[in-house]
């Protein structure tokens, strides 16, 4: 069944951009990336100038469900998140994956963004045989240091509620979102 994938979405825009750039590249936050900080969206709260690696883009993302850091890694890596949808959907494609298709990085939601539980499987599975992607979405906390605009740190905390302590941790897990 097709389904919405929200912030599942993120596992495939990080593989994109492990896959598509180096760690230490700065990403530069345009009014691409700063439109996405809502008050009703997971973001991190960056500012227009403000720079991460990223590596610490990649923690946001997948730690934090950073919806900004999300889109403007898209705009960074593929010049536009219409660009990258369409380097996530070739993916998807070369994954073997038949019934999604993309048109954000960060899953807001859209009626032409979906994907099934099967093509999530494979595209988790591509995911996890990634060193980088299973470090950071194993990960259970990230601090972000000080930045150019920003001179407190930011502390951010896994959401995936079956990789940390508490009721719903499911024993094996190591990686995800």
């Amino acid at each position: 069944d097709r389904m919405y994938p929200a912030s599942m979405t993120k596992v495939l825009s990080a593989l994109i951009a492990i896959e598509n750039s180096d760690l230490s590249e700065e990403v530069v936050f345009t009014e691409t990336g700063t439109e996405a900080v809502t008050p009703d969206s997971a973001n991190i709260g960056m500012q227009i100038g403000e720079t991460l690696t990223m590596e610490q883009c990649l923690y946001a993302m997948l730690l934090a469900s950073a919806n900004e850091v999300s889109s403007q890694v898209a705009e960074h890596v593929a010049g536009s998140v219409e660009g990258f949808a369409q380097m996530m959907n070739e993916k998807a494609a070369e994954l073997g994956c038949t019934d999604s298709h993309f048109v954000n990085a960060n899953g807001w939601h859209d009626d032409e963004h979906y994907t099934s539980a099967y093509d999530m499987a494979l595209i988790l599975r591509a995911a996890i045989r990634n060193e980088t992607f299973r470090k950071i979405s194993g990960s259970q906390s990230y601090v972000i240091p000080p930045t150019n605009m920003n001179s407190e740190p930011r502390e951010l905390g896994n959401h995936h509620a079956m990789l940390m302590p508490g009721p719903y941790h499911y024993e094996g897990v190591f990686a995800g979102k």
